[in-house]
């Protein structure tokens, strides 16, 4: 993707399936939470929120009735102006055909699907690419999350095959590790984009600490996109933990007018996500 200001996508991760309040006061996790956060990024920058919701026993939820709440609750505080994705992520809870299911039922805007859940082995290859036409039917933006140089390189030999029904591909690649409390590197980044690596359009990252804004400045310099938010991150680049996720939003943005970028409109993002669902 150019390199023009204004067309960087900034989404926010504003909490994940696996931190609580114990982690940060201000983690949102109620539908009200979720839509006050939303208005906040999306002052701040923001294009797209990648939403995990929580059952009524606070634990992570596929559920598309849960889903649906959040979303209608989000659309009431910001109409249209966000792009909502929701994640598909099991947590070693549901199969990959559970995922699909709960998917296809709550019927989102966008979802982001892991490859190593949905297609764990090459026996699942066909069922994900029949899920993906699936998604391109019902016009359902996906994109693929990618943790290792590997993972891409087995996405790209899937899309030489066939397999993949997007002429135009939306992936994350995801810089440092959560099992691991590996901060994410700006450096992480070059084994995605070494030049005998497949090339996905558009393509982002995202990074688990403080290095956050410094991984997404990086990737918007070579053609990228980011993610940004408490799911991957608590505190600014200076090491100050952060009161909110609209402040990393902000410190993202910031970086990017720093080097002559800025953030992308949502009306931008959804011409970007037609062009690619096709007519």
């Amino acid at each position: 993707m150019a390199e023009v200001r204004g067309r960087v996508v900034l989404a926010v991760a504003p909490n994940g399936a696996r931190k609580t309040k114990d982690d940060h006061p201000a983690l949102p996790l109620s539908a009200d939470e979720l839509a006050w956060t939303a208005a906040e990024c999306l002052e701040r920058g923001a294009s797209m929120i990648h939403l995990h919701v929580r059952d009524a026993e606070g634990q992570p939820s596929l559920d598309p009735d849960v889903y649906r709440a959040a979303v209608a609750r989000i659309c009431e505080e910001v109409g249209d102006r966000l792009v909502l994705q929701i994640t598909s992520e099991s947590l070693g809870r549901h199969s990959p055909a559970e995922q699909r299911a709960a998917v296809i039922k709550t019927n989102p805007e966008a979802v982001s699907l892991a490859l190593r859940e949905l297609a764990p082995e090459a026996a699942d290859e066909k069922d994900f690419a029949e899920f993906l036409i699936k998604l391109k039917q019902m016009r359902v933006w996906p994109q693929i999350i990618l943790y290792t140089p590997g993972e891409a390189e087995r996405l790209g030999t899937m899309v030489k095959q066939g397999l993949i029904p997007f002429d135009k591909l939306s992936v994350l690649y995801v810089l440092g590790r959560y099992s691991l409390t590996r901060t994410g590197l700006p450096r992480d980044l070059l084994p995605f984009l070494a030049p005998d690596m497949p090339r996905f359009q558009p393509w982002s990252v995202c990074a688990f600490g403080r290095r956050e804004t410094a991984c997404v400045t990086a990737a918007a310099l070579l053609g990228g996109h980011g993610r940004v938010g408490f799911e991957n991150n608590l505190v600014l680049p200076d090491g100050a933990r952060a009161a909110s996720n609209a402040d990393l939003v902000a410190a993202a943005a910031h970086a990017l007018e720093a080097v002559g970028l800025g953030p992308q409109t949502t009306d931008g993002l959804r011409e970007e996500i037609a062009a690619t669902l096709g007519s």
